[in-house]
């Protein structure tokens, strides 16, 4: 298929595309390589896709609306996997246009592409935050996420709802992922593994929030890469059963379906410290703080609709997944 895969030089959309394009697809990358993070790591992550012959890469910012208009044109693509965005919720609280730009006119940009060309299925990146003040765990799709407690997680919530409107009025069929703190090799520098590990190593203290009790569902990328590519082979379909005197929040009459996608087994930092101190074969300096702005004390997902409908199961443990990463980084660092 051809396939239009956004985000390509971050983490997750890097990890996507490289196994769509193994698997012999034709996947069209797309991402504006913004200053967020480290340019030298999203230009690494990108040298390994234009490997493969089957790989097309466009520098281009999903907010600009003619460009994007004429990218769909151009290549057509049958399938569109949207994992560009803003990401980062403490930063949303420093430059809120970004996530507005980003997040909620770049997925409009998204979504119209979609409609024009009719695309078979759009799967895109929500995310845990969106639980917000919610705290009956495990979180499960059909829970009431009505309070965010960031702008990024409020403008999750507005992909979902967008998507439902196109969905509903172009029979579209969309899909909305919610990610649980993923993790893994070529992963992002603003996430704790990142830090954690290059202070470690250099010795430095680490700032363990919310005093090492946060917990969090972290999912190894190759199992959140799985996920999302059972779910994009097959395209969203109506609940033939969806009422709305009772309706369901994760499925609708419209081709529209809301899934988890995590462990399923959440983590007390302190732990996942513990299992990248032993990975390192060192000790970290831990300065204990309270909870940061913005952010929620513990994300667990039910994943139980995508193991039924998709067989799906996450299969990387904490300990196995983070001597991954530690293994990359020493050999892409150096040491």
């Amino acid at each position: 298929m051809n396939i239009l895969v956004t985000g390509t030089a971050g983490f997750i959309g890097a990890a996507v595309a490289q196994r769509l394009l193994e698997r012999g697809e034709q996947v069209i990358g797309l991402d504006n390589h913004n200053a967020y993070y480290d340019q030298a790591l999203k230009e690494a992550r990108l040298a390994r896709l234009c490997a493969y012959p089957n790989y097309q890469h466009l520098r281009v910012d999903i907010a600009d609306r003619e460009v994007m208009a004429e990218q769909f044109v151009r290549f057509k693509p049958q399938r569109v996997v949207h994992l560009a965005a803003q990401a980062g919720v403490r930063y949303s609280l420093e430059n809120p246009s970004a996530y507005i730009d980003s997040n909620l006119v770049g997925f409009a940009n998204v979504l119209e592409g979609c409609r024009h060309q009719r695309v078979e299925h759009l799967v895109y990146a929500s995310s845990s935050s969106i639980y917000g003040a919610n705290e009956t765990m495990p979180f499960s799709t059909r829970d009431n996420v009505d309070h965010p407690l960031s702008l990024y997680a409020a403008t999750k919530k507005a992909n979902e709802s967008m998507a439902h409107s196109y969905s509903h009025l172009y029979a579209i069929p969309t899909t909305g992922l919610r990610f649980f703190t993923v993790y893994g090799p070529w992963g992002r520098p603003d996430m704790a593994l990142f830090k954690f590990t290059r202070a470690i190593l250099a010795g430095e203290t680490i700032p363990v929030y919310h005093y090492g009790q946060h917990r969090r569902d972290f999912t190894y990328i190759d199992d959140i890469v799985e996920g999302v590519i059972r779910v994009l082979d097959q395209p969203a379909v109506p609940n033939s059963a969806w009422q709305g005197t009772t309706p369901d929040p994760a499925s609708s009459s419209a081709p529209w379906r809301l899934y988890n996608i995590g462990n399923h087994q959440p983590v007390v930092l302190m732990d996942y410290i513990a299992a990248l101190e032993n990975a390192l074969g060192a000790t970290a300096k831990k300065e204990l703080l309270p909870m940061q702005p913005g952010d929620v004390p513990d994300t667990y997902a039910d994943v139980d609709d995508l193991v039924e409908q998709f067989g799906y199961q996450p299969s990387t443990s904490v300990d196995e997944g983070v001597a991954q990463f530690v293994q990359w980084y020493r050999e892409f660092y150096g040491g």
